[in-house]
C-alpha cells in the first residue's frame, strides 16, 4: 500500500477523535467513548502503522535501530497503555497513537510528492520524444515507430518535427531548438556533418541525417539515467547523519525511559501522565527530517542542473566542489574551439603540403585534420611504415624517403637554421602551433596552425578568478603558444609541453596545494578527469571523457564551469541548512516534551509532538524546493579586460 493511501486511512479514522476532542469542552462526547476510539485506532495501527512496526522489528532482529523504531515504540506504547486503561476504566489516549501515525505519514507524503516532482521533471523529457520517424527504406521514405529505428538508418526531418534519435546530418541544413536537452535557449544552426540530438525540435529547414545512437544509447536516455543515479546517490555527509541516527535512536529511548522514571518514581506523577511525557520524547525526537535533509536537496539540485544543461553525476561531487581551490583547463576543444586551421606555410607550399598530407592521412590528431583540410585539392603520395610517436608527431616512408611531421621534440639530431627558428618563434608568439615537415632528415618547411579561443573563454576565466579561484592551463602545446593563449583569456598559470600520459601526474602535483577541478574533453583527458577531485567534462567531448567526469557540461560553454561550481556549492550548503533545521526541532523539542517547562504550563502532548515532527520534515522539504529559486550567477556582469 502506498504512503499516500496509508495517510488518508490514518486521517479518515483519526478525524472522529479530533472532532471529539474539539467538542469535549462543550459537553459533547464521541459516541461509544473509549470503545469507538479503540476501534478507530486499531484500524490505524493495523493498516497505516503496520510498515513502521514491521521495519522496527526487522531492525531489532539485526540489532539495529532506525527512525521507524521511535515511531513504532511511541505509538505502540500509547496504544497498549490505552487498551489497559480502557479495561481498567482509566483515562485513555488512543488519539495520541492515531495522530502520531497520521502526522508522521503527512511528513512522508510531502517527501514522496517532492521526490515524484523531481523525477517527473526528468521523465517528462522522455515523454516528449518523437513517436515515429520517416526513414529511407528500399529507396522509399516510410514512417515507422521509433522502436524500429536502427543505427545507420537515413531519416528525414521536416520543419517543426522532432528529431527521432541521435545522428549526423548528411544532407540539408536547419536550426534546431536543443533547449530541452542542453538548456541552451537559442536555436543552433546545423549543416552537413553536424550532430543532432534525439527529441530536440527542428525549426525551419528540411534535412536528412544518419542515425548513430538509438534507444537507451541516445543522449537524452543517458541524461535521464545519469540524473536518476545522481538523485539516488549519497553525499559523504550522509554517512555522518547515518552514524548520528544509529547513536541517536538508542539515546532517545534511554532518555524516554529516564523521563518516565523521573516523573513516575521521583515526582509522583500518575502512570498516564508519566507515560505521556515519555511517549512525547520518543515522538518529537524521531529524526525523520534528518533522513530527508540530504536526498531532497540532492534531487532538487541535480534536477535543476539538468534543466540548465549541467549534469551532476553524484552527491560526492557536491561535497568536493565546496573546497576546490584550483581549476585546471585542457586547451584544445576546452579553452579553444577545437577546430584548428592552417594559417601559414613556410617553404615550398605544394611540397610541404604533399608530404604532410601523406603522413597525416593516417593520423586522428586535430592538427592532422587541419592539414588535410588545407591539402584537400592536392594529390598526396602514399605513405608506408607509418608510426605515431606520442606527444611528438608521426613518421613514415614517402616515395622511398623517410619523412616526418611533428613538433621540435621529434627532431632529435635535425638542425634548425636561424631563419626557421626566427620564423617559428614569431608564429608561436602569435599563438600559432608550429609543425615541422621533414624529408631525408632535413626540414623542408613549417606549417602554422591556429585554434582560436572560444568567444566565452575570457569571460569564463574572469568569473572564476573573480570568485578567488586559481586558473591553470595544462597542454601538450609548446610554452610560447600556450602562454600567448593564456594571456589572451586571462589564465593565471601555464603548464605546457605535457605528454598526454602525464596530465594526471601534473593534476596530482597541483593537488598538494588544495583540491583541484579539471576541465577537459578529449580521450587523453580521461586520466586527469579521474585524478582530479572534481572532473568536469565538456558535453561535446569523447564518450570516455564524459564517462570520467563527475560533472558534464552539455552546452559546451566554458561559462557553465562557474555555474556548475556555484550550483554544486549551493546544493551542498542547502544540505547543511537542512541538517540544521532537522536538529533544531529535536534539540528544542525534547526538553519541552520531557516536561522541563511543565511548571510554567509549557508541555507537548504526543499528538502535538507528532505534528511538530511533521513540520520538521515539511521545513526540510520546503528548504530543498526553494533551491529551485536560488540565484545562480551567470557571470554576465564580470568585467573582462
Amino acid at each position: 500500500m502506498t504512503i499516500t493511501k496509508r495517510f488518508w486511512i490514518a486521517l479518515i479514522f483519526s478525524i472522529p477523535m479530533l472532532i471529539g476532542m474539539i467538542l469535549m469542552p462543550f459537553g459533547i462526547a464521541l459516541p461509544g467513548g473509549a470503545i469507538t476510539q479503540f476501534v478507530l485506532t486499531t484500524i490505524v495501527m493495523l493498516v497505516a502503522a503496520r510498515p513502521f512496526l514491521q521495519s522496527a522489528w526487522a531492525s531489532f532482529k539485526k540489532h539495529h535501530s532506525n527512525m521507524d523504531t521511535l515511531v513504532a515504540i511511541g505509538t505502540a506504547t500509547a496504544y497498549i497503555y490505552s487498551v489497559y486503561a480502557m479495561l481498567t476504566n482509566q483515562a485513555v489516549f488512543f488519539e495520541s497513537a492515531a495522530f502520531v501515525v497520521t502526522f508522521v505519514l503527512l511528513g512522508q507524503v510531502f517527501e514522496e510528492r517532492m521526490r515524484n516532482n523531481a523525477s517527473n521533471a526528468i521523465e517528462k523529457l522522455v515523454d516528449l520524444q518523437a513517436k515515429e520517424a520517416e526513414v529511407l527504406r528500399d529507396g522509399k521514405l516510410v514512417k515507422i515507430p521509433l522502436e524500429e529505428v536502427v543505427t545507420g538508418d537515413l531519416i528525414k526531418v521536416k520543419p517543426g518535427q522532432k528529431i527521432a534519435v541521435d545522428g549526423v546530418i548528411t544532407d540539408g541544413s536547419s536550426t534546431v531548438d536543443e533547449s530541452m536537452v542542453t538548456g541552451e535557449s537559442m536555436p543552433v544552426a546545423k549543416k552537413v556533418g553536424d550532430k543532432v540530438i534525439g527529441s530536440t525540435m527542428n525549426s525551419n529547414g528540411t534535412f536528412m541525417f544518419k542515425a548513430q545512437k538509438v534507444g537507451s544509447d541516445t543522449m537524452l536516455s543517458q541524461i535521464v539515467e545519469l540524473v536518476k543515479k545522481a538523485q539516488n546517490s549519497h553525499a559523504p555527509i550522509q554517512n555522518l547523519t547515518d552514524k548520528v541516527s544509529e547513536i541517536f535512536v538508542p539515546a532517545v529511548l534511554i532518555l524516554s525511559i529516564a523521563t518516565f522514571l523521573v516523573w513516575y518514581v521521583f515526582l509522583g506523577a500518575t502512570l498516564a501522565n508519566a507515560l505521556i511525557f515519555a511517549v512525547s520524547v520518543v515522538v518529537i525526537a524521531c529524526p525523520c527530517a534528518l533522513g530527508l535533509a540530504t536526498p531532497t536537496a540532492l534531487m532538487v539540485g541535480t534536477g535543476r542542473g539538468a534543466k540548465m544543461g549541467i549534469l551532476i553525476k553524484n552527491g560526492e561531487v557536491l561535497e568536493e566542489v565546496n573546497d576546490v581551490k584550483t581549476v585546471v583547463f585542457d586547451k584544445t576543444g576546452t579553452i579553444t574551439k577545437g577546430k584548428p586551421e592552417v594559417t601559414d606555410i613556410i617553404g615550398n607550399e605544394n611540397q610541404v603540403l604533399k608530404i604532410a598530407a601523406a603522413l597525416e592521412e593516417s593520423s586522428e590528431h586535430p592538427l592532422a585534420t587541419a592539414i588535410l583540410n588545407r591539402a584537400k585539392d592536392i594529390a598526396a603520395p602514399k605513405a608506408s611504415d607509418f608510426k605515431a610517436i606520442e606527444g611528438k608527431g608521426v613518421s613514415a616512408v614517402v616515395d622511398g624517403k623517410n619523412a616526418f611531421v611533428g613538433n621540435d621534440k621529434l627532431l632529435d639530431d635535425v638542425k634548425i637554421d636561424d631563419d626557421l627558428t626566427y620564423k617559428m618563434t614569431r608564429l608561436q608568439d602569435e599563438a600559432k602551433t608550429v609543425v615541422f615537415v621533414g624529408l631525408d632528415n632535413k626540414i623542408i618547411g613549417l606549417i602554422a596552425i591556429q585554434d582560436a579561443p572560444k568567444e566565452t573563454s575570457k569571460e569564463a576565466i574572469a568569473t572564476l578568478k573573480n570568485r578567488g579561484l586559481r586558473t591553470v592551463m595544462l597542454t601538450g602545446d609548446n610554452q610560447r603558444v600556450a602562454k600567448a593563449i593564456a594571456k589572451d583569456v586571462g589564465i593565471d598559470e601555464v603548464i605546457a609541453d605535457v605528454l598526454p600520459g602525464d596530465k594526471a601526474d601534473h593534476v596530482e602535483d597541483l593537488q598538494k596545494n588544495g583540491k583541484v577541478a579539471f576541465v577537459g574533453d578529449g580521450i587523453n583527458d580521461a586520466p586527469a578527469l579521474t585524478m582530479a577531485d572534481v572532473g568536469i567534462a565538456m558535453g561535446s567531448g569523447t564518450d570516455i571523457a564524459i564517462e570520467s567526469g563527475g560533472i558534464v557540461l552539455m552546452k559546451n560553454d566554458l561559462r557553465d564551469v562557474a555555474k556548475a561550481l556555484e550550483l554544486s556549492r549551493k546544493t551542498f550548503n542547502r544540505i547543511k541548512l537542512n541538517l540544521f533545521w532537522a536538529f533544531v526541532y529535536n534539540v528544542l523539542g525534547i526538553p519541552v516534551a520531557a516536561g522541563l517547562f511543565y511548571a510554567i504550563g509549557l508541555t507537548l502532548s504526543p499528538e502535538l509532538a507528532g505534528l511538530a515532527m511533521a513540520f520538521s520534515s515539511l521545513s526540510v522539504v520546503t528548504s530543498s524546493v526553494l533551491l529551485n529559486r536560488a540565484k545562480i550567477s551567470t557571470g554576465d556582469n564580470v568585467k573582462v579586460a
